[in-house]
């Protein structure tokens, strides 16, 4: 299977910070047949939060990126195609980063876990609770 991670669950991954992960969500992270992506819009909004020295944001993109490609994580670039299909989406969340990343699961035909409560609220097949 083919799952793509939000940008809050790339973290807890990378940090090992599991204790936000549920079993199941566990078990398909470490499952070596799946394949993981990282999208191009989660280093986008890392590296905003990262230049406006958020406190609760101490992280460096450069070197995030580096450990993703180095587990086999596989980089899913912003396409013209997802950028006009945020439109097409219900107004349920403003988020421009969590819009993109659910059209690109959708197009791209990939599963997104996730752990934000109003990305789950578009109650598509496509998208995972990582909390359930």
């Amino acid at each position: 299977m083919k799952y793509l991670l939000d940008t809050h669950v790339l973290i807890w991954f990378l940090t090992q910070n599991c204790k936000q992960l549920s079993a199941q969500t566990l078990k398909i992270l470490n499952e070596p047949s799946n394949i993981l992506y990282f999208s191009t819009a989660s280093i986008w909004e890392m590296t905003i939060k990262a230049s406006l020295d958020k406190p609760n944001f101490q992280y460096d993109p450069k070197m995030i990126v580096d450990e993703l490609l180095n587990l086999g994580f596989i980089e899913m670039n912003i396409l013209l195609p997802h950028v006009l299909d945020v439109g097409n989406l219900p107004q349920i969340h403003r988020d421009p980063f969590d819009r993109l990343l659910l059209v690109q699961a959708k197009i791209e035909g990939v599963k997104l876990l996730t752990a934000d409560n109003h990305i789950v609220q578009y109650q598509q097949s496509y998208v995972i609770d990582v909390r359930c």
